[in-house]
């Protein structure tokens, strides 16, 4: 009790009852090192009550009228006028009050504990969790409109796609050709800004000009194209727009079928930026196998000394007789042409 020795041996004036039925007493209260000493005028101890279970019966009032923690029967009150001894003993009763355990303290801890490891397990899986819950339900006319908004934003950067009209016929080949039934693929050339390729949510994959005018045959700019539905199926491309906008716009989505503007817009630039994902060799072979598209042509496009490719140069699934043409000549020619006008 040492936080209690600036008080000892105070004394006051008070009058104390031992039982509802006795008389009530003058006696001098002191308070000693653990106790509040009660004694009567010939100093003759009457009672000696704990510090540490004092309780007061009227808070707030004068006289102050106090007894033993649990039992209201026994009294003591103090004048008004013996303002310092009531305010010490308001002020031990406050300190040891704040040092007694609490009743469901250890509850309210577990209780604190468990909704902070629950609130940590929402921030690490419930994100997770929103974006698997959005790839189920959002429709594909959905991520077709989403897709173009995308490519909308993106025209800031890189200009409207090309439509030359004498084209067009030409570029619906090209992607008539490589559009398989679980995966509908709708291509368009950019004037500016693409890197290679580019897929987003709905099937759309943008293309460089240069793929098409850069390069004597097709096989090229098929090769990028299936880069990119290799990526895609590897990886939802509205997934990699939800987790790079957060919780807050996957939520929007889900509750009014919107995405927010600033998200768009964020992820039209993060796409013309970021690099490709590097991509799987087998199930990127497959494809070109599937499609019965060369992938050597591919490889020495991405690394012309082909050292950095050669699984794609080695490994070519469709080489020689194997390939299908990809369109005719007189359509590739067409293609190239697509940017000018």
């Amino acid at each position: 009790m040492t936080a209690l020795t600036k008080y000892d041996r105070l004394e006051a004036a008070g009058l104390w009852r031992a039982a509802p039925d006795r008389q009530r007493v003058d006696v001098i209260v002191s308070i000693g090192d653990a106790t509040l000493t009660i004694k009567d005028m010939r100093d003759q101890a009457l009672a000696h009550w704990s510090l540490a279970a004092i309780a007061r019966a009227n808070p707030g009032k004068r006289p102050a009228l106090f007894h033993p923690e649990g039992d209201p029967s026994e009294t003591l009150e103090i004048a008004a006028d013996e303002d310092e001894m009531i305010r010490s003993i308001e002020k031990l009763r406050r300190a040891v009050e704040r040092a007694r355990p609490r009743k469901g303290r250890l509850r309210g801890v577990l209780t604190f504990g468990v909704l902070a490891a629950g609130l940590a397990a929402a921030a690490v899986f419930l994100p997770g969790a929103l974006v698997d819950h959005a790839l189920r339900v959002v429709p594909d006319v959905k991520r077709a409109e989403i897709g173009n908004a995308l490519l909308s934003e993106m025209q800031r950067a890189t200009g409207v796609p090309c439509d030359n009209a004498s084209a067009q016929a030409a570029l619906i080949e090209l992607t008539q050709r490589l559009s398989t039934d679980d995966a509908p693929t709708y291509l368009a050339v950019m004037r500016a800004g693409v890197r290679g390729a580019i897929h987003m949510p709905g099937g759309v994959i943008l293309i460089s000009r240069t793929l098409v005018e850069d390069h004597e045959s097709p096989e090229v700019v098929a090769g990028y194209v299936i880069a990119e539905q290799t990526r895609r199926a590897a990886s939802d491309p509205l997934r990699h727009l939800l987790q790079s906008a957060g919780s807050f716009a996957t939520l929007r989505l889900l509750t009014t079928s919107r995405m927010p503007l600033v998200s768009i817009n964020d992820h039209a630039k993060q796409l013309l930026t970021e690099p490709p994902t590097p991509l799987e060799i087998e199930p990127l072979l497959a494809r070109f196998a599937a499609l019965a598209v060369p992938s050597a042509p591919y490889g020495y496009a991405v690394d012309l000394t082909g050292e950095l490719t050669l699984p794609l140069i080695e490994g070519d699934p469709v080489a020689g007789d194997a390939a299908r043409a990809i369109m005719p000549d007189a359509s590739w020619v067409r293609l190239q042409t697509i940017c000018e006008g």
